[in-house]
């Protein structure tokens, strides 16, 4: 009888353990954020375009093909790379308004046109009658 009870203990103690093994919910999920609108697309990364700059004022040092440095408003200089791909619209030489558009590739400022501006034109001095 003793050796019974013994069994019966032991069979009553694996049946609760087991159960209570059984019986433990799975960990609720997180709740499922807003499923996107149809019409909505993922966003994907893209490389994001430099965006194109404007810079003006008189130039201080050019070399052709190289770099352009302008002296802008307020003492501001701005030194920007020239490639074979930068528009040029004029003669440019140190002492001479332009118009630069640039862009930004990492550290360095591309230029990708130049424009000179021309010089005010003169007012004719009125003719003496």
């Amino acid at each position: 009888m003793k050796r019974m009870l013994i069994i019966m203990v032991a069979l009553l103690a694996m049946v609760a353990f087991a159960s209570g093994v059984m019986a433990q919910a799975p960990a609720a999920p997180a709740p499922a954020a807003a499923p996107a609108p149809a019409a909505e697309k993922p966003k994907m990364d893209k490389p994001k375009e430099a965006k194109a700059m404007k810079f003006g004022g008189t130039v201080a040092a050019y070399e052709a093909g190289k770099m352009i440095k302008i002296k802008g408003a307020k003492d501001k200089e701005m030194a920007f790379d020239v490639t074979g791909d930068t528009k040029m619209k004029g003669e440019v030489k140190e002492g001479a308004k332009v118009t630069v558009m640039y862009k930004k590739d990492g550290d360095k400022m591309m230029a990708t046109s130049i424009s000179v501006t021309p010089p005010p034109k003169k007012k004719a001095a009125p003719k003496a009658m």
